[in-house]
């Protein structure tokens, strides 16, 4: 069988002009080509859109992820090619991959298969240079108060209360935690600091939710790095730092544009982790989207109880973008895994842990369907070990909730094979058969205070019973209450595997205590992080990463990237 990477390396691309031409009917002037298979678009393009019709926002999330996977981004793919197939003028929208997970466990993030965006090589590596602009505008900030503090410290911050990070695109736990500023006067006052991963920073965070150049500067200005020593909260703005970068983002923040195996349309543009940040492609690529084609298809970060959620609690709700229908991505094997299989053991008929591990789809489907109201349907990306009475059982289970499950095989045949889920998702929002939602809706009302909005995130979502913090924690999140950011949104980061904080709690487990370990403000973005459990900002590489395998061979092509 032929690997990813070999698939893509197969495939005959198009020139992006003629993509874009053809299918989305944009001419040269409005693109700036990088090379001959991706371009940005204009943001003076951008602009002149906002007039058009919008057209269908289809959300494609998933269970919670398992070592077995569950394909999201392909079927994001495959889906965003099957409505093509079958008459439907449909664009993907995506996220662009971190280097961190390319390096680290995950390998290529660009889909796989037969349901890929590329050039694969380019969105998983480098691509764009969007991500290396995050970081240098984020390092900039930092530097610039290093050097402030330097220079005599005129706003008078306190070393002790810095918050802002630097960040590196990399999985480094060695840079969790560290002293700057050694060496002596000419150096600086040396003070604990620490990196975070540029997915996690507040920079990627606001330019996924900035609407324009004029919002970006707005938001990037408003961010806070610390406080004085009168605990007076020190801003970007007040460092005069916020309109160099813009300047370093002005290019990043145009939209790229790349093609499916298939050459069919598709944006990738910003890419904040789910677990730890708001897990969604940015805003202006959403917008554009909806006005070049009748159907967008985009993602949100890992499942339904992360990214779908801060997707309808933050995004939809800063950007005014509403959902049309869901797609629940899922496999057997880790449904099986679920309910409490070994991962070696997955390819092995087991109707007893499926059975089981059907208790995490159950959940999420109604999560969203009960407390986002929005329909939905659930595609099963087929492997060739799924049995026919694991098929069976599943359907049977899944009957209960009146949602439709239909098998996709898109990884193995392209568009092709997800033309079933192409037509129900069609059905779903043109078809005169609704299903029975109470229309969309937020989790929480945002005059809530603080705590109440993460108490109704862990009992409505995840089957918490009780939310709990420390008391310097508790006293905080008081204060941000008190200082007028209780109107934010709140940004839950904890492990993806689980609806818990224990990343091996499987299936659907309920009455758990959500801690919140750590609160941080972000003020550009405009919403507040609780970091519960164990989850880190700055994730760490596994015992053999996937940059082991990562090469150039001799003819100069790059080779293992899955």
């Amino acid at each position: 069988m032929a690997s990813d990477i070999d698939i893509a390396q197969a495939t005959t691309l198009q020139r992006i002009t003629k993509v874009a031409l053809d299918k989305l009917g944009i001419a040269d002037e409005h693109l700036e080509p990088y090379g001959h298979y991706k371009a940005k678009l204009s943001l003076d393009y951008v602009d002149s859109l906002k007039d058009r019709p919008n057209g269908k926002l289809i959300l494609v999330t998933a269970i919670s992820p398992t070592p077995a996977g569950e394909g999201k981004t392909t079927t994001t793919v495959g889906l965003g090619d099957a409505l093509n197939r079958i008459g439907k003028k449909a664009l993907v929208c995506l996220r662009e991959p971190s280097l961190g997970p390319v390096f680290g466990m995950k390998g290529g993030a660009a889909g796989g298969g037969h349901a890929q965006v590329v050039p694969m090589e380019d969105i998983n590596l480098h691509f764009t240079g969007d991500f290396s602009a995050i970081a240098l505008a984020n390092n900039l900030l930092a530097a610039m108060i290093d050097n402030h503090i330097h220079h005599g410290n005129e706003l008078d911050i306190d070393v002790r209360r810095i918050t802002w990070k630097r960040v590196v695109d990399m999985n480094d736990r060695a840079l969790r935690d560290i002293t700057c500023s050694l060496g002596g006067p000419g150096n600086g006052y040396p003070r604990e600091d620490g990196f975070d991963i540029v997915v996690a920073s507040e920079v990627m965070a606001i330019f996924c939710l900035a609407t324009s150049l004029k919002d970006l500067k707005e938001r990037l200005g408003n961010i806070v790095i610390g406080h004085t020593r009168a605990q007076k909260p020190v801003t970007a703005r007040e460092l005069k730092a916020h309109g160099a970068m813009t300047v370093l983002l002005k290019d990043a923040l145009k939209p790229n544009l790349v093609q499916t195996l298939e050459n069919n349309p598709a944006i990738l543009h910003g890419g904040p982790f789910a677990n730890i940040a708001h897990g969604c492609n940015s805003v202006i690529a959403t917008q554009t989207s909806l006005k070049l084609a009748d159907y967008v298809i985009t993602e949100a970060g890992f499942g339904a109880d992360l990214g779908a959620e801060k997707f309808i609690d933050i995004k939809c709700r800063k950007s005014g973008l509403r959902p049309d229908a869901v797609v629940l991505v899922a496999t057997i094997r880790a449904l099986k895994f679920h309910g409490g299989v070994d991962a070696r053991a997955l390819n092995t008929e087991n109707l007893d842990a499926l059975g089981k591990g059907i208790a995490n789809i159950e959940r999420h489907v109604a999560n969203i369907r009960d407390h986002y109201g929005l329909p939905c349907i659930v595609a099963i990306n087929n492997f060739t070990f799924d049995t026919p009475a694991e098929l069976a059982l599943r359907q049977e289970r899944m009957a209960e909730h009146a949602v439709p499950v239909i098998v996709a095989r898109h990884w193995a045949e392209g568009g092709k094979g997800a033309e079933d889920v192409a037509r129900a998702v069609v059905a779903l929002v043109e078809g005169d058969k609704k299903q029975a939602v109470s229309g969309f809706k937020f989790v929480y009302e945002e005059s809530l205070p603080l705590m109440d909005k993460i108490t109704a995130i862990a009992t409505k979502i995840y089957g918490a019973a009780k939310v709990t913090a420390s008391a310097k924690v508790a006293e905080q999140i008081k204060k941000l209450q008190e200082a007028g950011y209780g109107h934010y949104p709140v940004c839950v980061a904890k492990t993806q595997y689980s609806f818990s904080t224990n990343p091996n709690s499987r299936g659907a487990p309920s009455g758990h205590t959500l801690d919140i370990r750590e609160v941080r403000l972000a003020a550009g973005a405009e919403f507040v992080v609780m970091v519960c459990g164990d989850v880190m900002t700055m994730p760490g590489l596994p015992k053999v990463p996937s940059a082991e395998k990562i090469d150039l061979d001799d003819q100069g092509k790059v080779v293992g990237l899955f």
